[in-house]
């Protein structure tokens, strides 16, 4: 009788299990969808540029009968990413049938079916045109604010008045107010090629402008933005770049990892002793922006080099080479920005231009290098003139620094916005065995020698 009137234990540590089981396969689920989110390539989110965005905007100057005429003005943001030869294109899509008239400033890059009109034909007559940049030296009538210039778009934090483009276009068979116009949808941006995820059209606040006497003020009838972020891993599946090691303190030159761009142009590389690498149009770039490196371990088009050259009482100096390894390509206004700990307190760069970069007021420890103008702003194609050096004086903080554990050589680096492969922290460059031994340990170590002889010498005696 007493088992009768005791309750049976099982089900209730089998429901305590199942629950526990439940509960952690939940939180699992939700660990892993978090995961999804933040490494997601979509998310095209930069720790050393956090704010950094390509933003398009669109202002409707004037209604037409049929539509309207608006400045489009496109903003890079972006602190050390700009858009290199052949430049920008954009595209979208019209929500109804409207047709671009004229267009100022840039060209779309095919006509369209325009069979149906008879009279004037229009520019464009595609459902997604596709627009580029006209080309310097354009005929002025062709010509407007900020356009023509190939779609090169120079970074903001290097040189903010080249950093803007813009066009104009005359939309037809469109809204003719502001409750009737159909926003553009799905945009797209190359810059030149792949990486950019663009999203929707916004209807922000009527930008204002001031007329050239600054003394009266207009605004636009209708204001749209676009707002586009760049993630490297949609842009690419390997690095761009790479960055070697060497060292005062140590003969051992660590190099960029083998295939650390990727080795799948190995077959089509050329030797630096090669007679092809002297041939007449090698430089010659192609239209889909192909590279011809040159033959090397790592197959990157760029190599960082990072020299820690002499060590002074209260400073320290580093050596930065950069060197090109494309023969098709030349990097007009490139930049590098690093990240270490110690760019807190440059003292002098010689032969680059440095802006300190703070994506986060409290934390200075990321710097942008880039060439001085009409000097060394352009990296040259491969070959004898294919890099740039210069060196940086940097102030010792004695709290922290030190040549041990690989402390003097960058966490970061970014050559045209692109984030560089490191070598294993493994194989940086170390200090020598006598390098390593504490001052405190010989002191103590001499302290034990001089007891043993005491006590020998008082066993003797």
């Amino acid at each position: 009788m007493e088992f009768k009137n005791q309750a049976n234990p099982t089900p209730k540590v089998h429901l305590e299990v199942e629950t526990c089981c439940s509960w952690s396969w939940l939180k699992f689920t939700i660990l892993a969808v978090l995961c999804c989110m933040v490494l997601s390539p979509a998310a095209a989110y930069d720790p050393l540029d956090p704010t950094g965005n390509i933003t398009i905007k669109w202002d409707v100057m004037s209604w037409t009968p049929d539509g309207y005429v608006a400045a489009v003005t496109m903003n890079n943001f972006q602190m050390y990413r700009q858009i290199i030869s052949p430049g920008w294109t954009l595209g979208w899509s019209w929500q109804k049938k409207e047709v671009i008239w004229t267009m100022v400033g840039a060209q779309t890059t095919e006509q369209g079916d325009c069979s149906k009109f008879k009279a004037a034909i229009p520019h464009c007559c595609k459902k997604t045109p596709t627009v580029v940049d006209l080309l310097p030296g354009v005929p002025y009538n062709q010509q407007f604010t900020n356009c023509c210039k190939g779609g090169v778009l120079a970074s903001w934090g290097q040189d903010p008045t080249a950093s803007v483009s813009a066009f104009q276009v005359s939309v037809g068979q469109a809204g003719t107010s502001n409750k009737t116009v159909k926003l553009p949808k799905n945009f797209t941006l190359l810059g030149p090629g792949p990486g950019y995820t663009c999203g929707p059209a916004k209807v922000v606040p009527s930008t204002v402008f001031l007329t050239t006497d600054r003394r009266r003020k207009t605004q636009a009838l209708m204001t749209w933005n676009v707002t586009c972020t760049y993630s490297q891993f949609l842009a690419s599946k390997n690095p761009s770049c790479c960055v070697s090691f060497s060292s005062f303190y140590n003969e051992t030159i660590v190099p960029c990892p083998s295939c650390a761009c990727g080795c799948h142009n190995k077959k089509n590389c050329i030797k630096s002793d090669s007679k092809l690498a002297h041939k007449t149009g090698i430089n010659t770039p192609k239209k889909d922006n192909t590279p011809l490196l040159q033959c090397t371990h790592h197959m990157c088009p760029i190599r960082v080099h990072w020299h820690v050259k002499l060590n002074y009482k209260a400073y320290w100096r580093v050596k930065i080479s950069i060197t090109n390894f494309n023969y098709r390509m030349n990097y007009t206004e490139w930049t590098l920005v690093a990240q270490h700990p110690n760019l807190n307190n440059v003292t002098q760069v010689f032969s680059f231009d440095y802006k300190p970069l703070l994506p986060y007021e409290s934390i200075n420890d990321t710097g942008m290098f880039y060439g001085m103008k009409f000097y060394n702003d352009l990296l040259m194609e491969a070959g004898p003139s294919g890099n740039v050096q210069s060196e940086v004086l940097l102030q010792k903080d004695q709290n922290t620094f030190t040549f041990k554990q690989g402390w003097a050589f960058p966490r970061r680096v970014y050559f045209n916005g692109d984030e560089c492969m490191l070598p294993p922290p493994d194989a940086y460059p170390a200090l020598p065995n006598s390098a390593h031994v504490n001052s405190i340990s010989i002191f103590k170590m001499a302290a034990s020698v001089l007891l043993i002889l005491f006590s020998i010498c008082f066993s003797l005696s």
